[in-house]
């Protein structure tokens, strides 16, 4: 099941279902730890003698945002029941405190007493071991705690305080925990629990027939009981209300940096824009680590998931924003990149958000012959990222910062790292992670890798190191050209692999020959580019009404058991057809292709607003996580480009 909400502020981020209920809690860093694990902190409404979970089916659910916000904007309603509720979710921009706002309306023609319960459903630091839910009589509260992680329950009706509470154990023998306590709307006030626990509070309220009332419902998280309670004591001396407000208008503000013209684009893309801007930010840690996504549910498919820093990923995100003005956002991550980076120079398939080495399925040792297991792509992509951001943002000293840590040591190995008989990389695993070999794909990202360290040696005053790195993506360039384009079909192939002791064409069509372009090795419009990705969409194209296009030719990951359902679109594949046809279109009319494309990723997202990594390709339903990184980062992308190609037309045509 794909998250349909994430808020966060960089130091924790949550993650709902479709029923708008909390699935995933990080903290301290944004994808890591989950203290849900993907269970459900579970919401229920008692009245008139029946009480029922947010997860029955009865409830029907809207789920979006504030506009241009990390706030949620969520409608429930129960015709049985005959209530309406509104709910308000947000993580303070700058404390460790959500917030959650409902209103709540009876629609039924009497006055009614309605109870609304909170599961709080914990695994702390990421096991059930040792957990602790007690009730605190002084404060009148509900915390949960272990060794350094305590996390405060509490809220508030108009005028009253919680109304009853309970703890217990779950999923241990034949418990299932405390939230069967609620279902007969009254709780046992069991005051602690220890182990394998859970808590409920529950709220009441009395509504005259057609009445709306507040209820708000704060978790408070920190490292200590004292730093717990002293947010808590924040939250009801501010007020849930103008809390949430605030953090409204922050976020609103914070998108509003772009400042972005849209052009002629219609209203759901400018609205998704933003979201997908949010969304980067959203899975960016206060130390740079930007996430792939948060969604837990992939643990379901393999015991591993998608919470970790996989360069590749962050340096195209890093990109995108920094396009969209957000150079503060982006520098912790270059930051991250230079701590992470070996001492050879290089970065490693991916990271944990602490910065610590990933998990990986790359081997140092094949058949007896021994590999480096990197993706030398990710390498690479971050010095490109750090140029482009220096270009738009004109900030000497921040690049001066890593010189020696991030731009001197990964230029080094990008250098030393070439097979000089092939004029190219050596061999490394491609930007899908999943073969080995010398990629049109890595190879370009060392190329402008080169290119933008040669430019910062330039920068900085070393004529030397600038010549010398220059003359050798030069050598890639020729590398490129001469050995991994396919003279008889007329276009670039996806790489070389080792066959029988020779290196052969690897000549499956693959949506990612989009970095010749796109890192700068040829223009867009150089012939050989043109009939290269004229190749990738008529090929990877999906022919049914959900459309859109795939990643490579025979893409078997997350495909459907059905033999006759096509390759799976992909978000990222689909924008990067349409990012080459807004770089090489001379005309208006020319942009009218990519316009449609835009269209199409907003028309298929989410009803929130979020992106999967791909979609069925008959149902059109998510697939993998949702929502992705690198699906928002490369929406914003295009729009961007979208917007700065049909401003430049314009202005050529006066």
């Amino acid at each position: 099941m794909p998250r349909h909400l994430v808020i966060g502020n960089g130091h924790i981020a949550i993650g709902f279902d479709d029923t708008a209920q909390i699935r995933d809690i990080y903290y301290p860093y944004v994808g890591e730890l989950n203290h849900v694990g993907g269970h459900r902190c579970a919401i229920g409404v008692w009245v008139d003698g029946k009480f029922s979970w947010w997860r029955d089916p009865e409830w029907q659910f809207d789920l979006g945002y504030h506009e241009k916000s990390l706030v949620t904007n969520i409608r429930a309603t129960h015709p049985g029941m005959e209530l309406s509720i509104t709910s308000e979710d947000a993580v303070h921009q700058r404390l460790n405190v959500y917030l959650k706002r409902m209103t709540i309306t009876n629609l039924a023609p009497e006055g009614r007493e309605v109870r609304v319960f909170f599961n709080n459903d914990l695994m702390i630091s990421e096991t059930e071991v040792g957990d602790t839910a007690v009730y605190d009589p002084e404060r009148h509260v509900i915390y949960h705690y272990k060794r350094g992680t305590y996390f405060l329950f509490n809220g508030a009706t108009e005028g009253t305080r919680l109304f009853q509470y309970s703890t217990g154990v779950k999923r241990f023998n034949h418990s299932e925990g405390t939230w069967r306590d609620a279902e007969d709307g009254e709780l046992m006030e069991n005051p602690i629990a220890q182990g394998s626990v859970d808590s409920v509070i529950s709220f009441r309220l009395f509504l005259k027939p057609g009445e709306t009332q507040l209820l708000n419902y704060w978790m408070a998280i920190g490292s200590t009981l004292d730093e717990v309670t002293d947010l808590d004591e924040y939250v009801k001396d501010s007020g849930v209300n103008m809390l949430l407000d605030r953090v409204i208008v922050y976020w609103q503000r914070w998108a509003e940096k772009s400042g972005t013209w849209f052009a002629d684009l219609p209203s759901r893309v400018r609205d998704l824009f933003y979201m997908s801007l949010l969304m980067v930010r959203v899975h960016t840690d206060a130390n740079g680590a930007i996430v792939a996504a948060l969604d837990s549910d992939i643990l379901q498919y393999n015991r591993d998931h998608y919470n970790y820093v996989w360069p590749r990923d962050g340096a195209l995100a890093a990109i995108t924003m920094s396009e969209a003005g957000y150079h503060g956002m982006v520098r912790p991550f270059f930051r991250f990149c230079a701590d992470a980076l070996t001492d050879e120079g290089y970065l490693r398939h991916k990271y944990n958000p602490d910065g610590t080495v990933g998990s990986s399925w790359h081997p140092y040792v094949v058949q007896k012959e021994r590999r480096l297991p990197i993706q030398e792509d990710e390498t690479g992509l971050t010095l490109i990222a750090l140029w482009r951001d220096f270009v738009h943002h004109q900030e000497i000293d921040f690049p001066q910062s890593v010189y020696d840590t991030l731009i001197r040591p990964a230029a080094a190995f990008l250098a030393r790292y070439i097979d000089n008989a092939l004029e190219l990389p050596k061999p490394s695993y491609d930007l899908w992670e999943e073969r080995y070999g010398i990629f049109t794909f890595t190879s370009s990202a060392v190329y402008g890798g080169l290119i933008a360290a040669a430019n910062f040696f330039r920068l900085y005053g070393n004529d030397y190191l600038s010549e010398r790195y220059h003359k050798t993506a030069q050598m890639v360039k020729r590398g490129i050209l001469s050995r991994l384009y396919d003279q008889e079909r007329g276009i670039f192939v996806r790489g070389l692999v080792r066959e029988n002791g020779r290196w052969v064409f690897d000549k499956t069509i693959d949506s990612s020959v989009f970095g010749l372009w796109a890192f700068d090795v040829l223009p867009a419009d150089d012939e050989r580019i043109v009939r290269t990705m004229e190749a990738v969409e008529s090929t990877l194209t999906v022919k049914t009404e959900v459309g859109g296009i795939g990643r490579y030719e025979g893409d078997s990951y997350f495909r459907s058991g059905d033999d006759d359902a096509p390759i799976n679109p992909w978000f990222i594949s689909t924008l990067w057809v349409a990012d080459w046809k807004i770089a090489k279109a001379r005309t208006i009319g020319d942009l009218r292709a990519p316009r449609e494309t835009l269209i199409w990723v907003a028309n298929h997202a989410l009803p929130s607003g979020l992106l999967p990594e791909q979609l069925h390709p008959v149902t059109g339903e998510p697939l993998s996580v949702s929502p992705l990184t690198w699906s928002h980062a490369a929406l914003a992308s295009t729009v961007l480009h979208y917007i700065d190609r049909y401003r430049s037309l314009v202005n050529a045509s006066f």
